[in-house]
This record gives structure tokens, sequence and C-alpha cells, in this order.
């Protein structure tokens, strides 16, 4: 079967990607930074589409975190931000972290009937890029879209990716893919620091992840994938991951 990628950004958008299908979600600023973050520093992290469906789900667990921002503001009853620099930061990784986000969990949880899902971001696109080829020979990668914009630094994750897959002789699907490609592929993280994104964080206080994110550049060698509502870390097929998600 011939290769293709596609890129592609939405929570809408996912639902065009079913059978036969990987996707890798991607949400620089901030969610899947968060959740790969999380996963890498030994959490179960269980990324969830609102507010009230987090709240429902951590009734099932023990001592859960609450973490993540709707609209910008975290939620009420949340103990944290949906930030990485602060997940990084704290010790307490026996508890079960369910996280929220505007836009990025709602891909996650958009992404339902695509044969595996994948996250990404700065931090761990190599990794993936290695780990896919063998595996699945379609594969779309999506940025999450903020506002109903495909923000820079999610183009820019997203063209790597995608590059980094036709180096594995992977085809684009279509002309926006090979367009986002030859626009971002060879720019450096910071060629999006005028993203709206980037001037959200700066306007709200939040530097310490703008300067979280942009430091941690390709520092994770791992895949991460999403099973069974779980962030898995390092899983070497989604049907392992699948099974170790019930552990």
């Amino acid at each position: 079967m011939r290769k293709t990628v596609v890129i592609d950004y939405s929570a809408e958008s996912a639902v065009r990607y079913g059978p036969g299908w990987a996707i890798v979600a991607i949400d620089v600023i901030r969610a899947t930074t968060t959740a790969i973050t999380a996963a890498a520093s030994g959490w179960r992290c269980f990324p969830s589409p609102s507010v009230d469906a987090a709240r429902t789900f951590a009734q099932q667990l023990e001592n859960p975190l609450l973490a993540g921002e709707s609209g910008g503001e975290v939620a009420a009853g949340f103990e944290m931000d949906n930030s990485p620099a602060m997940i990084a930061a704290r010790a307490d990784t026996h508890r079960p972290l369910v996280l929220v986000s505007s836009s990025g969990t709602k891909l996650i949880h958009a992404a339902v009937a695509c044969d595996a899902l994948y996250l990404s971001c700065f931090r761990s696109y190599s990794a993936l890029v290695d780990y896919l080829p063998d595996r699945h020979p379609r594969v779309a990668v999506i940025g999450a879209g903020t506002r109903g914009e495909f923000r820079e630094e999610d183009q820019v994750c997203c063209a790597w990716v995608a590059a980094g897959l036709m180096r594995h002789g992977y085809t684009p699907l279509n002309a926006r893919t090979g367009a986002v490609v030859a626009r971002w592929r060879h720019k450096p993280a910071e060629a999006c620091l005028f993203s709206r994104s980037v001037a959200f964080l700066k306007r709200t206080g939040r530097l310490q992840d703008l300067d979280f994110i942009f430091s941690h550049i390709d520092d994770l060698h791992g895949t991460f994938a999403v099973c069974n509502g779980e962030v898995l870390a390092d899983a070497a097929q989604p049907e392992t991951a699948s099974l170790l998600a019930g552990r």
C-alpha cells in the first residue's frame, strides 16, 4: 500500500480519518505538551473533552488531580492550569491526572474512529517519526485549531512530523499538506513566536509555560499513544497499550 500523510486541523476534521488511519494529535500550546510531559513523568493521564466530563470521570478515580482550562480560564474547582511547566514541577505523580483544554483534549476525543491515536509536540516528534512507518501506511497529522485558526506552533510541529514521514517514503495527500511542510519543515520552533497562542501566554502571565515549551525541543525519545482514554508512554503497539491501560 502506498504510504500517505495529510495535515489537517480542528477537532471537527478528525472524523474524516477513520478505519485505516492513524492520527497524530498536536496542541503545542498547551494540551499535548502537558499530556506528554505528564506521561513521561510517570503520571496516569486522562484527557477529557470538557470540564463537566472531567468532573464526572474524576469521580471514578482515587485522589485525582483535575487540571485544565476552558476559554483560557482555569476551571472552577480545578487544582491547576493546563500547564506543562506546573505538571513537570509536581511530585505527586501517584495521583491520576484528568486534563481539560479548550481545543487539544477535544481533538483527542474526536479521534474515535481511527485505528490508532498518538500525541506529539515539540518534545517528542522525532521518535514518533521513526516509530510510525512500519506500522501505519496512512497518517493524519492534526493540529488542534484554536478559535477556528490553525495556529503557527501547531503548523510547525505538524510540518516536522509530516516532513519526517516523507523522508520515510510517505507522499503528501493533498496540496495543503505539501504547502505546510514546505513553509515550516526547516524552520526552528522560535519561528512561531508571533502566534496568537504565544501572545496569550505572555498577556496572561503564563511565561513559565512559554519558557518550558521553547526550551524542551525533541528532548523525549519515546512515543505517546492514547488507548482506552489514557495517555501511555512507549507503548510498543496500540493493542498492547490497550491492555496496559487496564493495569
